[in-house]
């Protein structure tokens, strides 16, 4: 099983959002690096839900249903999209501040490549995020 941090703006589409809808297709991403991300990824990997621009935290863990299959909105052909569904809210968000300051979470890439909307993760790093959310 392989984890992931996967950025989306609450106002465009929110962890409540996905978790009203049951499932959704993870597109729009149009970014070189995150399209390979996309393309690694396999059904029953686990993502985190990051809140980007407003809130700038972690909310929420879902699961890739479905692998990496054209993306609905881009008329190109050359763009991947995933599908996804909400496993669980975080019990409390992990703010990107607290991610910063944590120094087993150092080695993040979204910490070292922040303008990237999706990104893997060791297991070790995810399961350090769920436990911070508990806190």
């Amino acid at each position: 099983m392989n984890y992931w941090l996967m950025k989306s703006e609450p106002d465009v589409f929110s962890y409540d959002d996905l978790v009203e809808k049951g499932k959704a297709e993870w597109d729009g991403v149009r970014n070189h690096t995150a399209k390979l991300h996309m393309m690694a990824m396999k059904k029953g990997d686990l993502a985190l839900f990051y809140h980007s621009n407003i809130g700038v935290e972690a909310v929420g863990v879902m699961e890739i249903v479905e692998e990496a299959a054209p993306d609905s909105t881009d008329e190109t052909g050359k763009w991947v999209a995933v599908h996804v569904a909400p496993k669980e809210k975080l019990a409390n968000p992990v703010t990107l501040k607290a991610m910063k300051a944590d120094s087993a979470l150092s080695g993040m890439v979204m910490l070292r490549q922040s303008r990237l909307s999706v990104s893997p993760l060791s297991e070790q790093e995810f399961r350090h995020i769920l436990a911070l959310s508990k806190r």
